[in-house]
């Protein structure tokens, strides 16, 4: 009987080893050092945008914009990515994600120093094009490169690429508020430049020397022309979740530290606190956002995080007080966190490279929107009233992911 039993308990072993799902990550090194280099593209892209971000203010004044102005120039930063990411897709197909992130990455972070170089609204939103097509390129590519790693892994980590993203945006942030009062945007912004082409090039070396992970593709057993059919409606489905998350982010971005500092009075380090202490609480969210995924489904993830950053955002817009709004912005960034994430993994689930660059067209036109939606209602009405519009598209995003919630179910994660 003994010996019988320890047969029984080998077999029972071998037969859990087989169908469990292997998870690679920790005794596979080469996607070991690709995980490691593509979340160093996700950390540089947040750290550069959040260097500029926090520069605004100062950019603002020497270009003498008001705020529809600054709004149409902003709104170069967005027209360029999106206008990149479609033909960023195409790229990735033919030269691989890896190579395309490498490249996005250092014109990224060549484009930085163009902004502080213009004194007039126009001339900012020209170069803002340039800097914002290497912004859309870089977050396609690098979105593309996470998804190929995501499928040989099998485990939904792409919230975790995307809290490196927040943290690198915490830390730009942070830098910026110190050093606004110390430094030029030019000299600082250049500063950023340097370190940006540094990191790229120590990244894309080991990002390069590794090809992306092949993983069989799957046909829907509905057939492929209904299968693609199917792909086509999920892949705008959670590019309209993204939408409406991405224009809260990046009206965040665009105006948050100019909300403090002209409706609320804060300084130059406080203004820029604010979109640090946002970029926390997405970093905060999305190191859990895994976990969460696996722990409660994509749908509820997207109905709670929605829910969360509508009460959170309608709060940062309205409060009387700098420390209230920041409360206001930390409460809209954790419900935020794992939105967009989540909705760019689906879609790369369900069309591959070209599924991320359709949804993140259709996400990016949510900060295509933000600036001039933002800048009128502002000039109209007040930047608190026009920020509300974010409260009022995440409880959109709330309506869709509820409504579509069954086909969610469809998914990893």
């Amino acid at each position: 009987m003994p010996t019988l039993n320890k047969i029984r308990t080998a077999l029972t072993g071998a037969m859990i080893r087989k169908t469990r799902p292997a998870d690679p990550f920790p005794t596979d090194p080469r996607l070991v050092r690709l995980r490691l280099a593509i979340t160093a593209f996700f950390a540089l892209d947040g750290f550069l945008f959040a260097g500029w971000v926090v520069r605004i203010p100062a950019i603002k004044a020497q270009t003498g914009a008001g705020a529809g102005a600054l709004g149409l120039a902003l709104l170069g930063v967005s027209a360029g990515a999106v206008a990149f990411m479609m033909l960023t897709g195409r790229l990735c197909r033919r030269y691989g994600t890896h190579a395309v992130t490498v490249a996005s990455g250092v014109a990224m972070s060549l484009s930085l120093v163009l902004p502080p170089l213009t004194r007039s609204a126009t001339a900012l939103g020209l170069v803002l094009l340039v800097f914002g097509a290497a912004y859309g390129s870089l977050n396609v590519a690098m979105n593309s490169a996470a998804v190929d790693l995501i499928a040989a892994l099998r485990r939904p980590v792409m919230p975790s690429f995307h809290a490196a993203f927040s943290l690198g945006g915490m830390v730009g942030a942070g830098l910026g508020g110190l050093i606004a009062g110390g430094l030029s945007p030019t000299v600082h912004l250049l500063l950023l430049a340097a370190i940006g082409v540094v990191v790229a090039a120590v990244a894309g070396r080991a990002l390069l020397a590794h090809p992306a992970p092949v993983v069989p593709e799957q046909l829907p057993a509905s057939g492929p022309r209904s299968g693609r059919r199917r792909s086509g409606r999920l892949v705008f489905v959670f590019g309209l979740i993204a939408l409406c998350t991405a224009y809260g982010e990046g009206a965040m971005a665009d105006w948050g530290a100019l909300h403090l500092s002209q409706d609320l009075a804060a300084g130059p380090g406080l203004a820029a606190a604010g979109y640090s202490v946002f970029a926390l609480a997405m970093t905060a969210g999305r190191l859990s956002g895994t976990a969460v995924v696996q722990r409660f489904g994509q749908a509820r993830t997207l109905i709670a995080g929605g829910t969360t950053a509508a009460a959170g955002m309608l709060l940062g817009a309205l409060a009387p007080t700098t420390w209230a709004a920041c409360l206001g912005f930390a409460v809209g960034g954790l419900g935020l966190a794992n939105i967009f994430p989540t909705a760019i993994a689906r879609a790369g689930e369900a069309g591959g490279p070209g599924g991320v660059a359709a949804a993140s067209t259709i996400g990016y036109a949510g900060m295509l929107l933000n600036p001039p939606v933002i800048g009128f209602l502002a000039e109209e009405f007040g930047l608190p009233l026009a920020l509300t519009t974010i409260s009022l598209l995440a409880a959109v995003a709330v309506v869709i992911a509820y409504g579509t919630r069954g086909a969610q179910r469809g998914g990893r994660g």
